[in-house]
């Protein structure tokens, strides 16, 4: 390569070993390149190879889930965001990814680019977003620091979304001290096409013409993915400057230019600049295309002096796309994005060599082989060491009976109680920061629906979506706990109506060099793939996140689940948790072996309550899961169903509480069977999954039992919906009476008490 006059620092193993490299990534990266490589290449190699990237801790694992189906448009991996086909000419782009790091050490600009980013993933593949979901997670509210994360992560998220326009309609929040300092902040974007009509991630066409679209690019977000790529420590506060600033106003005109010139035809490729910036859209592209390209970066627009070639090959500015065009189109791509006021720098052309080369000022300062840097060609792949963690052993040894049960006098504050736990508490102090019904699509939002439902416009089909995912189950059995998270994110759609199509995730996990955190890893996978078989639900893409860590330990393992529905018809099977009419029965649906038993490990009623974190991950069996689904979603659209709530969370008096909280002027009466042997606490409050509360008008039970003739299902009458309030017996003792402002009060002012408001 020739000598440039560019002052750059000659690359040592030492400085690579600063750019987060190994020893033996360097010395594999100075043989693939024949050379020693140049500051722009070790910048270049050093994020491309970074776990954000390369995924190559995981992507082995990876490659064990199911990921194919018929509804399916494109592999996983494949392109920017997964694609489903959910018929009439129509398909659906989803994907979530994680912001945590960022959101850790400036959580409103960590959050938002976090929605930025995940948008520019749904309509760079040609569909127009219609609507947001996000995971979060935090530590206990007592702390000042976490109150501070939460209050920036809630209000980057809603300026973010509620400026470009698109309703964030669903989400999930958590607690516990292991996130104290890691928060989690999982965002997620769904969006629709007409099939035929998106775009792809490729460069072909030698000789065609490479844009770079978007708004300027400055130095923030430089080694963002390799930021990501690390456990959070007190040095991670001097990293301000990998945390992206974005500006959802010039979103939303790239949003526009970019979908007008999908549908213009004059867009051969396109892609988001999103971790590793121009690098990584470059490098995939290429790959992708079995191309490569010839790039004068110099031209880019940049809005700050002085920026060398390393600076903005690895910027992270937000806003920016890459595009490949025929020479023949250039002019009509120019003007389609200076009417949206947006820049159109022609960096280059596409090759026919597979390389990348770089150049500044007419010099060339770096020449990389594409293929060498990405997921699936010549990154680096590892097989982790695993160790079953010494605390599972701990853990499992957990007996129930050390823990006192409840006497009947206290049964009624201990739901009370566990109302005013921020897990359970109501997320009003969240949702209301989000503008939920923006587009008018928005037909079940956040609040009384176990998932959201978004109308299709034209049509009378939705979308019901949901994010879900129970860390503590995780880390009490990684394995079921990772079937959990995918069986309750499709749980929640079925019970708004939905037919659970595919999944995306997001992998939150520790440090993978730790042989506990990776086999904690593989067994949650392992567990989220039999899951997805079972339901029919493929995996269509997502995110893996490792590091995520602080000087006192890993986060609880949380495989975060994005789930896509189908609702056939938005005006008769969309189904909330509100109780409807009084007098409806309530029936208690569930698989027909299931009885109550004692079964409280991983419960929110053992942490809340008695501060514990033990015992298994409650019972579930994959079978009796799917055949509750399937008969529920059978009964949604026989029209039997008024109202469906799955038990979750608190268990059954907390699923009856919420169910009464929604409905305004409507209560429970409620009987469940003696006791008989079993604790209190246990019937009232334990997790045990495949449960569904649902309501039936008066005069169809025996049509629900008749429908369910010859199923593994139960639907056993427990109750009556009446006046306010919920009223519980077990057997001929009355266990709970309470008025329904009782139960709504701790319920709605949890979260907001505890941030001071």
């Amino acid at each position: 390569m020739a000598a440039t006059t560019l002052q750059e620092p000659p690359v040592t193993l030492e400085l690579a070993r600063e750019h987060g490299m190994t020893d033996e990534e360097y010395a594999w990266m100075v043989e693939k390149l024949g050379r020693t490589p140049t500051f722009t290449e070790l910048g270049i190699y050093s994020v491309m190879w970074s776990e954000h990237c390369s995924y190559k801790n995981s992507i082995a694992v990876l490659k064990t889930l199911p990921r194919e189906g018929d509804a399916l448009l494109v592999g996983a991996g494949e392109e920017n965001a997964g694609l489903v086909d959910i018929g009439d000419g129509l398909a659906v782009a989803f994907k979530i990814e994680s912001h945590n790091h960022p959101s850790a050490v400036e959580p409103y600009q960590g959050a938002a680019t976090g929605v930025g980013g995940i948008q520019r993933d749904i309509f760079t593949m040609g569909a127009r977003p219609i609507c947001s979901l996000n995971s979060l997670r935090f530590g206990p509210l007592d702390n000042p620091r976490v109150r501070y994360l939460f209050d920036g992560v809630v209000r980057g998220i809603g300026d973010y979304g509620n400026s470009f326009g698109v309703p964030t309609v669903a989400g999930e929040v958590y607690f516990d001290p292991s996130y104290e300092g890691n928060p989690l902040v999982n965002a997620m974007s769904v969006g629709v096409v007409k099939v035929g009509q998106t775009a792809s991630a490729i460069a072909t066409g030698v000789g065609n013409a490479v844009y770079i679209v978007g708004s300027a690019t400055g130095r923030d977000g430089i080694h963002g993915a390799t930021f990501a790529s690390e456990e959070i420590s007190e040095a991670s506060e001097a990293k301000r400057p990998s945390v992206q600033v974005g500006d959802p106003f010039t979103e939303k005109l790239l949003l526009e230019a970019t979908l007008e010139a999908i549908r213009a035809g004059v867009v051969v490729g396109i892609q988001d600049m999103g971790a590793a910036g121009l690098t990584c859209s470059s490098c995939e592209m290429s790959a992708k295309g079995g191309a490569g390209m010839e790039l004068h970066v110099d031209r880019v627009p940049q809005r700050e002096a002085g920026m060398t070639p390393y600076e903005i090959m690895l910027s992270e500015s937000q806003e920016r796309m890459l595009v490949v065009c025929k020479p023949e189109h250039e002019e009509t791509l120019r003007a389609i994005f200076e009417k949206w006021d947006l820049h159109a720098a022609r960096l280059g052309h596409v090759t026919d060599d597979g390389r990348v080369k770089v150049y500044w000022h007419g010099e060339l300062v770096a020449d990389v082989p594409a293929e060498h840097l990405v997921l699936g060609g010549g990154a680096p792949v590892y097989h982790r060491e695993t160790r079953r963690p010494a605390y599972l052993d701990q853990t499992a040894a957990f007996n129930l009976a050390t823990v006192p049960d409840l006497d009947v006098a206290d049964a009624a504050p201990a739901l009370l109680q566990l109302l005013g736990s921020p897990n359970i508490a109501s997320k009003r102090w969240v949702f209301e920061q989000y503008d939920t019904m923006v587009r008018t699509n928005t037909v079940a939002g956040p609040g009384p629906s176990d998932a959201a439902v978004v109308r299709i416009k034209g049509s009378r089909k939705g979308l019901a979506v949901k994010t879900d995912c129970n860390g503590r189950y995780v880390y009490l059995n990684p394995r079921k706990g990772g079937q959990i998270a995918v069986a309750e994110a499709a749980r929640n759609v079925v019970c708004a109506g939905g037919k659970p199509l595919a999944i995306t995730n997001c992998l939150n996990f520790g440090n993978p060099y730790k042989p506990e955190v990776y086999w904690v890893f593989k067994e949650a996978v392992g567990g989220m793939g039999e899951a997805c078989r079972a339901l029919g639900t493929p995996v269509t893409g997502g995110n893996v996140s490792f590091y995520n860590e602080n000087p006192t330990g890993a986060v609880f393992p949380t495989p975060t689940i994005g789930m896509l529905g189908l609702v056939e018809d938005v005006e008769r099977h969309t189904t909330t948790a509100a109780f409807q009419a009084e007098g409806d029965a309530i029936l208690l649906l569930s698989p027909a072996a299931w009885q109550h038993r004692n079964d409280l490990g991983g419960s929110e009623y053992l942490a809340a309550l008695h501060g514990l974190t033990a015992g298994d991950a409650p019972h579930f069996v994959l079978d009796e899961e799917k055949a509750v689904q399937e008969a529920l979603l059978g009964l949604i659209r026989a029209g039997l169903v008024r109202s469906a709530h799955d038990v979750s969370d608190g268990g059954l008096a907390v699923c009856l509480a919420e169910s009464v909280i929604f409905s305004g002027a409507l209560g429970a009466d409620v009987a469940l069977p003696a006791l008989d042997g079993l604790r209190l606490d246990a019937v009232l409050f334990g997790e045990a999954q495949s449960r569904v509360v649902m309501t039936v008008a008066p005069g169809q039970v025996a049509a629900v039992q008749a429908a369910l003739a010859g199923q593994p299902v139960a639907a056993t009458p427990i109750g009556t919906v009446g006046a306010a309030g919920l009223r519980l017996r077990v057997g001929d003792t009355p266990v709970i009476d309470l008025a329904a402002v009782a139960l709504r009060e701790p319920y709605e002012r949890a979260i907001p008490a505890a941030m001071g408001h």
